[in-house]
């Protein structure tokens, strides 16, 4: 097992790793290299602008800093708010629609736009609720840190475990560790909250108790994306510099008549 902090704990973070560019002074550019990051300051985390995963898939609950502030319960809410609004959510809620449909799952919501409506309505609810109650409101009352601290380094067994804890560990607003109660209970509750509304086939303690415990293990898989992405982005950046000094070589060969210039670099840092 990766080594825990000694209060309890195990978080993420992500930071966006980009292809080396320089600033007029020669240092490298902060904003070729943008993290998600949480300051001193802690409305940082909340109102800087974050770097999304290909694009798309947001990270602003990511901070590389593992000295980061505690968000307050504004704050709090204010990162839940805007995680839960993002267009990538409402994408996910519709793509689950769809493939729910076509599997013909909740068959007494049937079929047609009604039936559509019916599922992304439930899909989109499941999280709304347990990002309301596991990243907002028992967060506040635990005084638990929604945030994903990315480790960034050491081994790869050692970051793996680091992450895949985080659905069970976290860092406390005093700045200790301790189990992640909030995210744990929020996905359980909003598993109960589902009985509302999901058709009656698919209520009861015994579903709400699956449904909980299987968000709560997808959450591992979301981890190990954002603690590994950085390293997987800079693979591919390294591998596309390679290819274009390589063909450029071959060029400027093909110009002179000269053999083209074998390009070396480094070992690929860990």
């Amino acid at each position: 097992m990766a080594a825990l902090p000694d209060d309890p704990a195990v978080s993420l973070g992500i930071q966006q790793a980009a292809a080396s560019q320089t600033t007029p002074s020669g240092s490298p550019s902060d904003a070729a290299n943008s993290t998600v990051t949480a300051k001193a300051n802690p409305q940082q985390a909340v109102k800087e602008e974050h770097p999304r995963i290909l694009g798309i898939i947001p990270t602003r609950n990511v901070t590389d800093n593992q000295e980061a502030g505690p968000l307050t319960p504004k704050e709090k809410f204010s990162l839940f708010f805007r995680s839960t609004t993002d267009p990538w959510v409402f994408f996910l809620a519709s793509a689950d629609a769809g493939i729910s449909q076509a599997k013909g799952d909740f068959p007494e919501y049937g079929q047609g736009v009604e039936g559509y409506a019916k599922r992304l309505g439930a899909s989109y609810a499941d999280t709304f609720d347990g990002n309301l109650w596991g990243n907002a409101i028992l967060t506040t009352l635990w005084h638990e840190d929604p945030r994903f601290y990315r480790k960034g380094e050491g081994s790869f067994s050692n970051r793996f475990l680091w992450a895949a804890a985080t659905t069970v560990w976290c860092k406390r607003d005093n700045g200790t560790w301790g189990p992640n109660y909030a995210n744990v209970a929020g996905n359980f509750i909003g598993g109960a909250i589902s009985n509302i509304y999901y058709p009656e086939s698919q209520r009861g303690v015994s579903l709400t108790l699956t449904r909980g415990a299987t968000v709560t293990a997808e959450g591992t898989i979301g981890a190990e994306l954002l603690e590994f992405w950085p390293d997987i982005e800079r693979h591919y950046l390294r591998k596309r510099a390679e290819k274009a000094e390589k063909e450029a070589a071959q060029q400027d060969a093909q110009h002179t008549g000269a053999a083209p210039a074998v390009v070396r670099h480094p070992p690929e840092q860990p």
